[in-house]
């Protein structure tokens, strides 16, 4: 009888230690991200215990066989999980293109919070942000065609000189999809219909520098060129309290002393990956397909507020989407800050 009881402890045993193991060595990612905008910020993951810590029920601070060996794990992961930052840099083609963060384990503040929370369901991992060494900042004056294409981000940016009939329903599409777009304002519409603005402003999306007359930036001196601008950025600050940051030149017109004012002005000179050509009126579907054919991560989208765009725009929006991209203001794509994973709808 005795040793009948010895084979049942033994069988109801290894089943116990067999099934723990099958559960602790189960994939339990919980992914939380802070969304300040800001470098360093806080991501935390949370893994399952490794199982060479041998335990026969879910392991603690507290009954953990050995503490450092959580640290000695916790340190081996770091080590493998690093994502080194990548430095902005100069192309001959694209000029400035943007640096981006890179990602690695906290060990500190893991540890740490494995202390607080315990590692029942896994090892807390908390990562942080490391910020490239060459910045978009250290470039100098160079105009930005795209973002840097390991950012899974595209931009939508609406240069607006002409007509309000479509913006109305364009904010409408925007605010439904939960997309926020770059305005760039030509200063004479601007002063002309501050209400408008201020409507865009109220809905969240970025304000920005067109000029002021829409002329060729290339053709002017340097006074015009600051002229120009400044008069824009004057208007956006006084009329809408906007620290204006970028400028998009008229019809993507320009040379390098515009691209030097515009930089003493503290802009940064924005032109476009893609152009949907709306003023050219191609139909809605056309520039649908033209966008999914050729999006890609880093992509600055340029359209108007035309019939063409307005009617394309839902289905631009929901094929980068589709493609796993987020979408964000330009100064959110041009930033080095690491965007979240984007799931396909």
């Amino acid at each position: 009888m005795k040793k009948k009881r010895n084979q049942w402890f033994f069988v109801g045993g290894t089943f116990a230690l067999v099934t723990w193991g099958l559960l602790s060595s189960s994939h339990m990612d919980a992914f939380i991200r802070s969304l300040d905008g800001r470098s360093g910020t806080a991501y935390r993951v949370v893994q399952p215990v490794p199982d060479n810590f041998g335990a026969s029920a879910p392991a603690t601070m507290t009954n953990m066989p050995n503490a450092e060996q959580l640290r000695s794990s916790i340190e081996e992961e770091a080590q493998k999980r690093r994502e080194a930052p990548i430095d902005a840099k100069l192309d001959r083609v694209w000029k400035a293109i943007p640096g981006y963060n890179g990602l690695e384990i906290d060990v500190e503040a893991t540890w740490k919070r494995a202390h607080q929370e315990g590692i029942e369901k896994g090892i807390p991992y908390v990562y942080k942000e490391i910020p490239p060494q060459v910045r978009l900042e250290d470039l100098g004056a160079q105009p930005i065609y795209k973002g840097n294409p390991q950012k899974r981000m595209a931009s939508l940016m609406i240069n607006v000189a002409w007509g309000n009939e479509f913006i109305g329903p364009m904010l409408d599409i925007l605010e439904k999809e939960q997309v926020r777009a770059t305005f760039f304002f030509d200063g004479s519409w601007l002063s002309k219909n501050i209400d408008t603005a201020k409507t865009i402003q109220a809905k969240g999306h970025e304000m920005s520098n067109h000029a002021y007359t829409h002329k060729n930036m290339s053709k002017l001196g340097r006074e015009d060129n600051r002229k120009e601008i400044e008069q824009t950025q004057k208007l956006l600050k006084e009329q809408l309290g906007v620290d204006n940051v970028l400028f998009a030149p008229p019809s993507g017109d320009f040379s390098d002393l515009t691209v030097k004012v515009a930089h003493e002005l503290n802009l940064k000179t924005i032109l476009w990956t893609l152009d949907t050509v709306d003023w050219m009126k191609p139909t809605s579907d056309s520039i649908v397909r033209k966008i999914a054919a050729r999006v890609e991560p880093g992509s600055l989208i340029l359209m108007h507020p035309t019939a063409s765009s307005s009617g394309a725009l839902q289905g631009m929006i929901r094929t980068i989407k589709q493609k796993g991209l987020a979408l964000g203001t330009v100064s959110e794509l041009i930033s080095s800050d690491r965007v979240p994973k984007v799931e396909p709808d």
